[in-house]
This record gives structure tokens, C-alpha cells and sequence, in this order.
């Protein structure tokens, strides 16, 4: 039998260059990294079923966007593999209703009117949408890369179409937030949490584009907010790895405009022009294999 410290499933082609790293780091620390591919899902499932392989520890970057990974995940889960990012949490995370409803009792987050999904209540009682301002967004609960989000909407009728794309799922309206200035930049943040790690960026959320909070500018402004905010997400949702996307608006606080964001996108800015820049990526897979490290005893397989 071959035992593996680490098991990664992963199914994005953009990817590579972020499990690339992590092969690196997991070999500078001794540790074995089995990788699950769509290419070698259905050999690696049987190796799992004949008990010619197991493994210690489990990243899935892949069943969130398909099925047929779930039956790894339940592997994982009826072999009491530990996580990173366990998938009963991950799923919850997942969820913006949920999310909003954990963290606006202790924390800014935008004024938000929740709507039950379309099937549970085709008609809606009647709505104040003037308490969301001129204009607001519309989100469904579930998904990611702002598939279904509206922005900029201004009526009624936008709700009642949009609640009929995806009818299972609860929408949230949001009011919109605008950021302040600070010098040449507006105070959009995305951040990245590593276990126990905050890696804040300024964002622009037109581009995408990141840009590294340097230690001179989290003191003269003031950002150290968002360090402690972050940690706190990262307990509420309890995951070892995701990003958040936090403003700082004139009045002087920090609203969380997107609360969890999982899996994050890992592509290195060195390849592309709004990828994650390349230093926080590798520290990123420096700290998952410590980790691991910890976690688990290196094996030979």
C-alpha cells in the first residue's frame, strides 16, 4: 500500500502553475503529494476502493464544479482523512445567505434584504427597495465568478426575473458600497487567509487587478483592520485557505462586500494580468505543506 501525505483534486487548467508550486514546497518538506486529475479519477477511485493507496490529508479544488470528485470527498470523509478546507464548512462558505447572516451580528456588511427562493415563494410580499438606495445588487446565495449577480439594478421587475434563473436558490439585495480614496487608489481590498496568514491587497474590482498592501501604507492609513477582520472570517467559517473582499468606505469602516470566497483563483500574476501576485502564491503552498507537516507524519511510500 502507498501512503500519501497529502491528496490534491484538481481539475482546473489554471491550476498548473499553483500545483506546481505546491509539489515543490511538499518536496522541500519531505512530504508526498498524489495529485486527482479528471485524466486519473477512475484508476486513482479504484486504487482508493482496493486499498492500494490512502492518504492523510485532503485539498479538493475540483467537486465544487464537478461530481464526479464526490466520491473522493466521501472517501475522505468515511476514512477520517483530515482537510484543508473540510467540506461540510466549504459548502457553508459557499452559501452568501448563511455567510451574511454569521458575520453582519458582529461586523459591517452591506445593508442586505434576503429573499427566499423562487420554488419556496413564487410571489413575494411587498418590498422597500428604497431602503437599498438608487441602486443596488442582486446575488443568488450559491455560486461563484459572478454567475447570476447583478449590478447596478434599479427596479423591481430585475428582482422578479432574476429570482427565476436559478429558482431553487435564496437572492441577496444589497446595497451598494462606495469605497473612499486613499491617495491614488480606491480602498477596495481582496485578501487572502492561509492558516493563521493575511495577505491584504488593494483590488480593483473594474480590473481585477491586485497590488500588494506594502507595510508603509497599512500603517499610514490605517489598514490594520484588515487583518484582524479577515481572522475573524477565518474563524467564523473555519477554513484554512480562502480570499474576502473588503472595503473601506468615507465614515471610516471596513464593510466585508464579499464574504467567503472558495476555492480561490491561484493563478500567478506573472502569467496573467489579474492573477494573484507570485510571492503570495508561493508563501501560500510554503504554508499548506507546513501544514501538512504538521498535521500528519511524513511517510514512505
Amino acid at each position: 500500500m502507498r501512503n500519501y501525505d497529502l491528496c490534491l483534486a484538481w481539475n482546473w487548467e489554471y491550476d498548473a502553475d499553483f500545483v506546481k508550486l505546491l509539489d515543490q514546497a511538499c518536496q522541500s518538506h519531505g512530504l508526498s503529494l498524489l495529485q486527482i486529475t479528471p485524466e486519473n479519477l477512475s484508476d486513482t477511485m479504484r486504487s482508493l476502493a482496493n486499498k492500494e493507496i490512502i492518504f492523510q490529508i485532503f485539498f479538493d479544488r475540483a467537486s465544487d464544479t464537478d461530481p464526479r470528485f464526490i466520491p473522493v470527498v466521501q472517501w475522505a470523509c468515511n476514512h477520517a482523512v483530515h482537510y484543508i478546507n473540510p467540506h461540510e464548512l466549504a459548502c457553508r462558505a459557499w452559501d452568501k445567505v448563511a455567510m451574511h447572516q454569521a458575520m453582519s451580528a458582529s461586523m459591517d456588511t452591506p445593508f442586505t434584504i434576503v429573499l427566499p427562493s423562487y420554488d419556496e415563494h413564487p410571489l413575494l410580499p411587498a418590498i422597500d427597495l428604497a431602503s437599498l438606495g438608487d441602486g443596488f445588487t442582486i446575488k443568488p446565495a450559491l455560486g461563484g465568478g459572478g454567475d447570476g449577480v447583478i449590478t447596478e439594478a434599479t427596479s423591481l421587475s430585475q428582482v422578479l426575473v432574476a429570482r427565476q434563473e436559478f429558482p431553487s436558490q435564496r437572492y441577496l439585495l444589497q446595497a451598494q458600497i462606495i469605497p473612499a480614496r486613499l491617495g491614488p487608489r480606491m480602498a477596495w481590498f481582496r485578501v487572502t487567509y492561509c492558516v493563521g496568514k493575511v495577505y491584504p491587497c488593494w483590488w480593483d474590482n473594474c480590473t481585477h487587478i491586485y497590488a500588494p498592501v506594502t507595510s508603509d501604507e497599512a500603517n499610514s492609513y490605517n489598514l490594520s483592520p484588515l487583518y484582524s477582520i479577515t481572522s475573524s472570517i477565518a474563524q467564523i467559517c473555519g477554513l484554512e485557505l480562502f480570499s474576502t473582499e473588503i472595503t473601506l468606505i468615507p465614515d471610516g469602516r471596513f464593510v466585508i462586500v464579499d464574504y467567503v470566497n472558495d476555492p480561490i483563483d491561484l493563478r500567478l500574476q506573472s502569467k496573467t494580468f489579474d492573477g494573484v501576485p507570485n510571492d503570495i502564491v508561493r508563501d501560500i503552498t510554503e504554508r499548506l505543506a507546513e501544514f501538512v507537516l504538521t498535521h500528519c507524519s511524513p511517510l514512505v511510500g
